[in-house]
């Protein structure tokens, strides 16, 4: 198990100035820097990142791994102030919804109809995203664009808040990432979805260009992520 060791002061020195960048590029690519969202990834940096993101304005924080979301969580259960709103944007085991589930405000990766109904059962009512794999790449996760329309019917049918759609652009040229943005904006309107959860620190030009409503950085506001032991979500 990774803990929430503290975050090496010179990733957090330089946030104001980051995030002021990275909103810079959001207008630049002709977003709004207001009305996008910016979900600060916290995943292997500790809770002083996540402090350091609420002092600067930034309260949708985003974590991947439960344990660290727990351990986060929990270390700033007592802090004065305002408390994050939690997005869980990793691949997840059922097994693991009912340990998430009283931090969570906004479930991004749900790609089966299975992991839908524990967490309608874990939070009922709670709000979603539905994760599509439009890569065609095992490895990222995510329903076929093809089975998506019984997805959001599932999900709709057991209680759940369904906001919008999420994914994940393939690695690489920013560029190659447009394709996929494309598709998960058509499917969107398809099913009169207005929030779109879709890229992070490299393309995050791509992805204000093709729609995104909410975007996914870490690396672009804390910089390089401290190397980790392996744990599981």
């Amino acid at each position: 198990m990774v803990d929430a060791a503290a975050t090496p002061s010179a990733a957090l020195a330089g946030l104001p100035e980051r995030l002021a960048a990275v909103r810079a590029r959001i207008e630049r690519a002709g977003g709004d820097p207001e009305r996008v969202r910016l979900v600060a990834v916290t995943k292997g940096f500790g809770a002083d990142a996540v402090r350091a993101a609420l002092a600067a304005g930034l309260t949708d924080i985003g974590e991947s791994y439960v344990q660290e979301l727990e351990a986060k969580a929990g270390e700033l259960a007592d802090d004065d102030g305002p408390l994050p709103t939690w997005h869980f944007i990793g691949r997840l085991q059922r097994n693991k919804v009912r340990k998430a589930a009283p931090h969570v405000g906004l479930w991004h990766s749900v790609d089966r109809l299975s992991l839908g109904v524990e967490i309608a059962r874990q939070a009922p009512g709670a709000a979603v995203f539905a994760q599509v794999n439009t890569t065609d790449e095992d490895q990222k996760g995510g329903c076929p664009p093809t089975l998506l329309p019984a997805l959001l019917d599932g999900l709709r049918d057991v209680g759940l808040d369904v906001r919008g759609l999420m994914t994940i652009g393939p690695a690489g040229d920013p560029e190659d990432a447009r394709p996929a943005f494309r598709r998960l904006r058509e499917l969107a309107d398809a099913h009169g979805l207005r929030e779109l959860s879709m890229g992070m620190s490299d393309d995050i030009e791509v992805a204000v260009d093709e729609g995104a409503t909410m975007i996914r950085v870490g690396g672009a506001l804390f910089g390089p992520r401290p190397a980790r032991p392996g744990m599981r979500h």
